[in-house]
């Protein structure tokens, strides 16, 4: 029998011996229930490894077709290859490197970035309630564990916690809030804590989204964009809307584009989203409070629910630039905008100078929220039951940190300061060295944790991409990765303009390993233009 084995690979084929009647009587069914030929082929296959001819339940056929649609470049192909990459070089596979690089996420404790004390020294009293009698740990660490533990069930970060979070934690990033935005009110009612600022990210889009065909909502995103967004609209089937980011002004957002991208979507969908983040991932820009205002105007005109992700707020870099919170912005502007654009702003534990990716904390404020659509917002989040308890207890200590008079708060402070400093410097050293290679053009990095150079790939490249069914900078990665062992994402898993070519990289490897990556990236393009020539 020849079984036709389909994957990836070029199509083969694979001789196996059976005798008839089993085979026939595994493929035998009636009218009512005959199988798609694509179960066949399925059945084929499994009959060829030795399997059951039962047709799964749930295959790629019958399951949900959102979700083939969806799309996450950060941990996509090449990121899976780096994994295997890695197995084989504990195996003793032979390469031209030693270890593999891993410069595709902003992923600051797996980079080397050491945890912040005084959050840490928290944790471990939450979590370990007997280290509180410990003599090793400052009294105002103390007094913080204890505050939280009370606030949990049974006094333990192991037990549940109300579904919009842990109150007197929504009470302090209230006041986080009104501090950061010069004493603009902030309810604690409007506070819903998260599983990082992404799960919040994506129950607003849920609640967002609604109607068929040409009323189907439309949600404005930026390109290049965090593939967060382009993965959360296609899961829940809403219309991407796709506004550029102007490379050649630094990546600065234009209001003419947005105007542009919203009235060409209202001849095929109901735009009523519009998706802003700053400081920019990929792209690493910092908006101007002017550029703020503009965006808000827009907003307000074009009648859109404004999604302001600010989890970089703590990631500036470049002279002259300064974080301006969607927020601040709106309610300076007075009552004509404060009382009328509707928003939800976000902020997390996984950026700034915190890092701390794993315990998925992070909240989101609703601003101007019809009371019955926040009620339905309540619901849905409860279904979920509540946030992670070790996740909020984290975010607690960002927003409300060691003060001048307490005993934890010089080293917190130095810390702190530190890791910003650092990761200043290596922006800086990113743009400057990506600059004196030919063919790699390099925004300065004004925040945030990456950087996004423009590649100048030969035509030759080009066309070898095209064979190989490949988006060029995805054969430029990958060819980088097997030659150098250093992971980027292309930036086609982002987006960008038609005929350019990208990577994304984050600037969070330390500095001498920066360097070392740095350099090889410079010696691996000008070898691979070559080779293209």
């Amino acid at each position: 029998i020849e079984i036709p084995l389909f994957a990836r690979a070029p199509l083969r084929s694979l001789t196996v011996e059976a005798r008839a009647g089993s085979v026939r009587s595994s493929l035998s069914f009636s009218r009512s229930s005959r199988p798609r030929r694509s179960d066949v082929t399925r059945m084929s296959q499994h009959a060829a490894n030795g399997l059951p001819g039962r047709v799964k339940l749930l295959n790629v056929d019958n399951m949900n077709p959102n979700v083939k649609r969806v799309e996450y470049a950060v941990r996509g192909a090449i990121v899976q290859r780096a994994v295997q990459i890695e197995k084989e070089l504990k195996e003793g596979v032979k390469k031209p490197f030693d270890e593999v690089i891993k410069a595709n996420i902003g992923d600051a404790h797996a980079m080397g970035q050491k945890p912040i004390t005084f959050l840490r020294q928290v944790l471990a009293l939450c979590a370990y309630p007997e280290l509180l009698e410990d003599d090793k740990f400052p009294a105002d660490a103390k007094q913080r564990a204890r505050r939280i533990l009370e606030a949990c069930g049974g006094h333990s970060i192991g037990a549940y916690s109300s579904s919009q979070g842990i109150d007197c934690i929504r009470q302090d990033v209230a006041r986080y809030i009104e501090k950061r935005d010069g004493g603009i009110p902030s309810n604690p009612d409007n506070i819903y804590l998260a599983t990082g600022a992404s799960d919040a990210i994506v129950t607003m889009l849920k609640m967002l989204v609604c109607g068929e065909g040409r009323d189907r909502t439309g949600v404005m995103i930026s390109i290049p964009q965090y593939p967060l967004y382009s993965a959360a609209l296609a899961d829940l089937a809403a219309v991407q809307i796709s506004y550029y980011l102007d490379e050649d002004k630094c990546w600065s957002l234009d209001v003419a584009e947005l105007k542009r991208a919203v009235d060409a979507a209202r001849q095929h969908c109901n735009p009523r989203v519009l998706c802003i983040i700053n400081p920019g991932n990929p792209t690493g820009q910092v908006q101007s409070r002017q550029c703020i205002e503009d965006v808000i105007r827009f907003a307000k005109d074009e009648r859109l629910f404004l999604m302001a992700d600010e989890v970089y707020q703590d990631n500036v870099y470049a002279e002259g630039c300064k974080f301006h919170s969607f927020k601040r912005v709106l309610f300076e502007m007075g009552p004509e905008y404060s009382t009328a654009v509707e928003m939800a702003s976000f902020h997390s534990t996984s950026k700034c100078y915190m890092g701390e990716c794993g315990f998925r904390g992070g909240y989101m404020e609703v601003i101007n929220m019809d009371p019955e659509v926040k009620a339905q917002l309540t619901k849905l989040v409860s279904v979920r039951l509540c946030p992670p308890v070790p996740g909020q207890a984290l975010l607690d200590l960002v927003v409300n940190p060691p003060q001048p008079d307490e005993p934890s708060y010089h080293q917190f402070t130095k810390e702190r300061a530190t890791v910003l400093a650092t990761l200043a410097e290596k922006a800086r050293l990113t743009e400057q060295i990506f600059n004196t290679v030919p063919g790699i053009t390099c925004n300065p990095v004004q925040g945030a944790m990456y950087t996004f150079p423009r590649i100048a790939l030969p035509q030759k490249a080009i066309d070898k991409a095209t064979e190989e069914g490949l988006s060029p900078d995805m054969l430029y990665c990958m060819r980088l990765l097997e030659e150098e062992g250093i992971c980027l994402v292309p930036g086609s898993g982002f987006g960008q303009r038609e005929g350019t070519f990208h990577f994304r990289m984050t600037i969070l490897p330390p500095t001498e390993k920066l360097k070392i990556v740095l350099q090889k990236i410079r010696e691996f393009h000008v070898r691979f233009t070559q080779e293209f020539s």
